[in-house]
């Protein structure tokens, strides 16, 4: 795209080619898709596929030519050295724009550019062309000079608007990730010029990670907006004080005759004044000091081609400001210097807010403001403008790509000019066409674009089905009853809409006074959704449709470029004009399609020609319906739309509100707009396509529009019945297999919504219209998450009906009150009017689209006293949602449904829906009014537009995707590159597609070890979902997810995991702390820890994790598998064998169960239970070797203590000094303890006894104590423990049935894992036997704790009987 959407285009191509160069096929291989077979020639499919092939080879290498940048030197002005990277295919407008950029010559405005070749030719460069159509560049040896032109009226006043920018810092974007990653090399920076120790260096890095622990488990984000809007701690850098263009202005003629465009007034910082002066060649100050202007140069040597040059001589301070200024700008990300075309609305502001200063060119732009339109020169026609773009050459790659640049621009153009225009028309500064029709039917002419109202059917619907209910009752009221005695009749429930339409019903009495026989059924507002007056649904569907025409890209056949704009409560529907449609009679250039609802239709075979080519792109039908006379006439589009001839010959199509056919499911009244998205229509014949595959000839599946409609559609009755049947085909295909299909996505997270944006792209890319919100959120009652995203997306969307009719009727001095109080009614408990909102005592009168109230309207001293909004209630603002989404969804809510709510989800989802604008402060959601008249800092206009698609990017990116998820990385990577490199010259980098761009590049990069590459794709991403998406979108805290990743590995952990408690605060915000997204944020958060030891901290964030995915998906889900496996492996890292074990034993289980014994994952998570088992045989074997002297130095000290009266038959035996009783002294003494002294005993008959008692445990009898020891307590060990004791070193046993334990065989060593894979069964089979498996660190360590004690107890006994038998 020509101009300033191409700043930085030669770095990024210079880094695309050097990557393109790295993962580029070989030619060899490329080339043998060329090469005959031996075996003789070719046939005629094989040659047209030798050719195919031929030409894609052709265009690929004209592709590498055109992305192959040369080296160009460029001398400036004043002698400046800046070298570029350019193609032969870049434009001058190119070139202009990148040393626009160049810090070397950004001040720069006015020159022409001088081309000089090798030879000593010069060639002067033309705006519009290309460097290849000059010279061939790819010889070598050429340079660019920029040399001074002459200023005029129109170009000296953009060099003083960019001089302005340049001083400027308020235009300085730092993204939170550059400024983490500027802030991580200061403190390297630092850390190396104190040349710390490793030691410490080590120490510093661990407590600022500690630091990080603090997390948190999602607090309560309401008091962490300030932490959203918060921005790098800049200090302002001032350059000069004031530069405002002078009282002086204008131009005296005697001057102008001289040269002079114009006077301005500088003050710099040392406190001086001039009076400068633009000259065609350049600035000079002159020698005015007083009212009477001195035009004479001051003194020589103030004087200057540039304002910066000029300022450079007046001011020190200005030099280093200046220079500062641009070191600042030059320090960030370049992507962050580029100006976003359509920048998202802003929810949150900075509170408090930053101070107002004074700025005189500020003023200068507000009050100069000419909505939308030029101030010098024509008025653009942009219809002129957009039908040439559409009709350049579209052959070759480079044509396509020039075309789609053009109008991209002209698009954005467009779209700024009609918000700028549609508020200007809702403020009234701009006078209707037809000035004496009620409001909501005026029309407005401004800077060549057509405004018009829409009315909000949904809203009128409502209303009248009210009326209906009350006539009804009054009905049945009015028939006498005898028999019943006469009751008082209950109070009818009060409706909040019932209060704002009396003004509507009272304009209509008006209007119908003024003009009783031609607006009485006109100005109905129940009949004027049946009419020609457009409604939001008749606007939402002629955008769709005019997209879809824009999609088939029929050469000529044109659409009007469209936008959308809601603003206070009013919808306003531009477009581009007709040439001669305002001129003449519109009936007379109808040339296809009617204008009275096919009572006369009109039909022009060239017209139609051109409908039916496009109606086979968009599967329309060609058919035959009855006019009003019963005549046939044949059409491929529905009746009512309008095919025109302007006075530029060209055929456009215009109201296409009703492209797709009707949806079948929904019927009634206002129904008659119900249609079929087109990715349904997609969808269902690609479905249709592939069931009738085995058919060599398929039929192309066309829809009859007209069919369920009130046209009355010609033809054989079975060609009626076989259209109204694939209709019907269509919508039961939405309602059995799109919703289920989609319902699964979700389910499996394949699809994974996170706030009500994303929830509405992923219906409409399902195919699926809104109305079926209360449908899915039935369907998905098992996921909670899902559920509650739905129910508030029906509030929202219900809530922004009713607000904006509350707008319509507010004053503009009441808008701030009435918004802060509708959001109190709305989130918190409003009886009466909010104390915190002061009503402005000013006069309600009848209110008008432009806030002004009627002349005529009477005004009573109560109206004097509060607002309108002070009458509404909370109950009054709930019973309409309520009805509304009854109304719109088919969904009735629970009775506690307000609980599930989460309230700065809906705050920020209903402030995007209506464009306001909050401070970010901590607000008390659960207080009765949680918001303040203050708290509202602005109302912006919301807009939809046709944008336009750049269909060989589309396809470039659909195919690296299928290549990338086939494996093919490096063939992936060139078409992730190519489409990057057309996308970034069609729309310039600041586009979502751009973004996915980097994302898929990153991914790429991340998958082939190039982690430095990934971090910077990745970067370049999350700036652009930032400025064009916004800081709190959910793309962008997926973007910082995975920075963090990318981060983490490169083993800098700090900054991932400052990266992630950006990504934890985004999606607290957005989608709050119940949703499988965090969770899994949870996840990697683990991993990262986890990887620092840090085992606490990972097994809390693991914990949760998994108890959110319980609870979301359930106990069987494949996520709740992964967290499973996390926390085993986890385990594994503690040496907790066992836990890793039952954890993964449940991952397992889940895995089987939902993916199968066969699936790789199954089985890869069989492997880890066999690694786990091993791990935990052969730590058990050597924890056992370990701790055996330990346990029998214990056992024997026990047992000595029992039986004191034995020691002395020890130390007759071992005659006091032997091995067996010194250990169990020295048991004693490590007890703290000393044995008592008992009597002498025979030596002989003690060992007799011994021998005895020996023979008697070794024949399986049971042998008593002697009378020596009578005395010892029945629990105590008897002597043949101590025997066994001392000579296995092992403790008794009671139990006969018990088996040895598989504890007690010896470990096999750690390299031997197959020694130990024979005793993996029986210890899988123990582990099955188990019930219960702990979910958390808590219940698990207690539960192995109590399990290790009764494991070791009953090995001893299993193993001392054994030693007994």
């Amino acid at each position: 795209m020509a101009g300033k959407l191409n700043s930085n285009k030669n770095k990024g191509k210079k880094g695309a080619s050097r990557e393109n160069e790295t993962h580029s096929p070989r030619a060899s291989e490329a080339q043998t898709v060329a090469v005959e077979g031996e075996g003789g020639v070719k046939n005629s499919d094989e040659s047209a596929e030798v050719f195919s092939a031929d030409k894609q080879l052709g265009e690929k290498a004209a592709r590498e030519d055109e992305q192959k940048l040369y080296p160009v030197k460029v001398k400036g002005p004043a002698g400046e050295q800046i070298e570029l990277q350019i193609s032969p295919n870049d434009s001058v407008m190119d070139l202009r724009q990148f040393l626009l950029d160049s810090i070397e010559s950004c001040f720069y405005t006015c020159y022409d550019l001088i081309l000089h070749g090798p030879n000593g030719a010069k060639y002067q460069l033309a705006e519009f062309l290309e460097i290849g159509e000059v010279a061939d560049i790819t010889v070598g040896g050429f340079s660019l000079e920029m040399v001074n032109a002459a200023y005029d009226d129109r170009s000296v006043r953009v060099h003083v608007r960019r001089t302005r920018d340049l001083i400027s810092t308020s235009n300085i974007y730092f993204s939170v990730s550059t400024a983490l990653a500027m802030e991580f090399e200061r403190k390297q920076e630092a850390s190396a010029c104190a040349e710390k120790t490793k030691n410490e260096k080590e120490k510093e890095v661990r407590q600022e990670i500690t630091e990080l622990e603090a997390l948190g488990l999602m607090d309560e984000p309401s008091k962490m907006l300030k932490d959203l809007v918060s921005s790098p701690d800049v200090p302002d850098v001032k350059c000069i004080q004031s530069i405002s263009f002078s009282s002086f202005n204008p131009v005296p003629g005697y001057r102008r005759l001289v040269g002079d465009l114009l006077y301005l007034d500088i003050s710099t910082l040392e406190g001086k004044n001039y009076c400068v002066t633009a000259h065609c060649q350049g600035f000079f100050v002159n020698s005015s000091k007083s009212d009477v202007l001195n035009p004479h140069p001051l003194k020589a040597g103030h004087d200057g081609t540039t304002l910066v040059g000029l300022l450079h001589q007046l001011s020190p301070a200005f030099t280093k400001g200046f220079s500062e200024v641009l070191k600042r700008k030059g320090a960030g990300h370049p992507f962050e210097n580029v100006p976003v075309l359509h920048p998202p609305n802003h929810w949150l502001g900075s509170y408090p807010p930053s101070p107002h200063k004074r700025d005189i060119s500020r003023a200068e732009d507000a009050l100069m403001s000419s909505y939308g339109s030029e101030v010098f020169g024509l008025q653009r026609d942009w219809n002129e403008e957009l039908q040439s773009c559409r009709d350049f050459p579209r052959e070759t790659p480079q044509d396509r790509l020039m075309r789609d640049r053009a109008l991209y621009k002209v698009n954005c153009d467009f779209v700024d000019a009609a918000i700028k225009g549609a508020k200007a028309v809702i403020g009234r500064c701009i006078p209707p066409i037809n000035p004496t029709d009620p409001d909501r039917f005026q029309m407005y002419v401004h800077n060549n674009i057509f405004f018009s109202f829409a009315l909000d059917g949904d809203f009128l619907l409502m209303q009248q089905n009210r009326e209906q209910e009350a006539q009804n009752t009054t009905d049945c009221e009015k028939q006498p009853d005898d028999k019943q005695p006469e009751e008082k009749q209950p109070e009818k429930e009060p409706k909040l809409a019932e209060s704002i339409e009396p003004s509507l019903n009272a304009e209509r009495d008006q209007s119908i006074g003024q003009k009783k026989n031609s607006t009485e059924v006109k100005d109905d507002p129940t009949n004027a959704m049946e009419g020609e007056q457009a409604t939001y649904s008749s606007a939402n569907n002629d955008l769709k449709g005019t997209k879809a025409y824009n999609n088939a890209d029929v050469a000529g056949l044109y659409t009007l470029a469209m936008a959308i704009v809601d603003y206070r409560g009013h919808r306003v529907v531009a477009q581009s004009i007709i040439p001669g449609i305002l001129q003449g009679d519109k009936s007379e250039s109808l040339l296809y399609g009617s204008l009275d609802n096919g009572k006369k239709i009109s039909w022009n075979e060239k017209f139609h020609t051109k409908v039916v080519e496009a109606g086979k792109l968009l599967h329309i039908k060609e058919h035959e319906v009855l006019d009003g006379s019963g005549g046939k006439v044949k059409l491929c589009a529905p009746v009512e739309c309008k095919g025109i001839v302007g006075s530029d010959n060209r055929y456009y199509i215009l109201d296409l509100m009703r492209t797709f056919p009707r949806d079948v499911n929904y019927t009634g009244p206002g129904s008659r707009l119900s249609v079929l998205r087109p990715e349904l229509i997609a969808a269902f014949c690609q479905a249709e396509s592939q069931t009738e595959r085995d058919d060599k000839s398929i039929p192309t599946i066309l829809f009859n529009p007209n069919v369920f409609t009130d046209f009355t559609v010609a033809g054989e009755p079975e060609e009626k019945a076989a259209d109204e049947e694939l209709v019907r085909k269509a919508g039961d295909y939405l309602t059995n297999v799109v919703l289920k299909k989609f319902i699964q996505d979700l389910s499996s997270l394949e699809v994974s919504p996170m706030d009500g944006q994303t929830l509405t792209e992923a219906l409409h890319a399902h195919g699926i219209n809104i109305r079926y919100l209360g449908k899915v959120a039935q369907l998905a009652k098992h996921m909670p998450h899902i559920y509650e995203l739905c129910v508030v997306e029906m509030v929202v969307r219900s809530a922004k009906h009713v607000l904006k009719g509350i707008l319509r009727e507010t004053l503009d001095q009441d808008v701030g009150g009435c918004v802060a109080h509708f959001l109190n009614c709305l989130f918190g408990t409003v009886q009466s009017a909010s104390p915190k909102v002061t009503p402005t005592k000013t006069s309600p009168g009848k209110k008008k689209k432009g806030g002004h109230s009627s002349p005529n309207a009477v005004v009573s001293d109560e109206a004097n006293k509060q607002p309108f909004y002070a009458c509404i209630t909370s109950e009054l603002v709930w019973i309409d949602i309520k009805e509304s989404v009854h109304f719109k969804y088919q969904f009735d809510f629970a009775d506690d449904f307000r609980a599930i709510i989460r309230k700065i989800s809906a705050v920020r989802n209903i402030c995007l829906k209506v464009g306001i604008t909050l401070a970010a402060r901590a607000y008390n959601l659960e207080s009765a009014t949680p918001f303040e008249q203050m708290d509202i800092l602005d109302l912006q206009a919301v807009v939809k537009h046709a944008a336009p698609v750049c269909a060989d990017a589309q396809e470039l990116m659909e195919n690296g995707k299928l290549l990338f998820a086939q494996g093919k990385v490096p063939e992936a990577y060139e078409h992730f590159s190519e489409a990057f490199f057309i996308l970034q010259q069609v729309s310039g980098p600041m586009h979502r597609e751009v973004a996915n761009c980097c994302r898929y590049l990153a991914m790429v990069l991340y998958h082939t070890g190039d982690m430095g590459g990934a971090i910077m794709q990745q970067h370049k991403e999350l700036i652009i979902n930032e400025r064009c998406l916004g800081c709190d979108h959910p793309d962008t805290a997926h973007s910082y997810g995975n920075m963090a990743l990318f981060y983490h590995g490169l083993n800098q952990t700090d900054s991932a995991l400052r990266h992630m408690a950006r990504t934890l605060l985004l999606l607290n915000i957005s989608c709050g702390c119940d949703h499988p997204d965090v969770a899994a944020t949870f996840i990697n958060i683990a991993v990262m820890y986890q990887e620092l030891s840090n085992m606490h901290v990972a097994l809390r964030y693991l914990q949760e994790a998994l108890k959110k995915n319980e609870r979301l998906l359930g106990s069987n889900h494949i996520q709740t598998a992964v967290c499973y496996h996390a926390l085993a492996v986890a385990f594994n890292f503690m040496g907790a064998y066992k836990l890793s074990l039952q954890h993964e034993k449940s991952t397992h289980d889940i895995l089987s169960k939902q993916l199968g014994e066969d699936d790789p994952r199954t089985k890869e998570s069989a492997n880890w239970m066999r690694t786990f088992q091993v791990r935990e045989l052969q730590a058990h074997a050597q924890k056992q070797r370990g701790q055996a002297a330990t346990m029998v130095a214990s056992q024997k000290s026990e047992a000595l203590k029992a039986r004191a009266d034995l020691v002395q038959v020890f130390q007759a035996a071992g005659g006091g000094a032997g091995r067996g009783i010194n250990k169990a002294v020295a048991a004693a003494a490590l007890l703290g303890e000393t044995l008592p002294r008992t009597r002498g005993m025979d030596e002989r008959g003690a060992r007799a006894a011994a021998e005895v008692r020996k023979k008697a445990v070794a024949k399986g009898l049971n042998v008593r104590s002697s009378s020596s020891s009578s005395s010892v307590n029945p629990g105590d060990p008897t002597l043949s423990d101590l025997i066994s004791l001392f000579n296995n070193g092992k403790g008794s046993s009671n139990s006969k049935n018990s088996t040895p334990s598989l504890a007690a065989a010896p470990a096999a060593p750690a390299a031997s894992v197959p020694a130990a894979t024979s005793t993996s069964d029986q210890a899988s089979s123990n582990f099955d036997n188990r019930k219960s498996t702990p979910v958390g660190l808590g219940e698990g360590l207690s539960l192995e704790t109590s399990k290790k004690k009764k494991n070791k107890l009953k090995q001893q006994q299993q193993q001392q009987q054994q030693q007994q038998q």
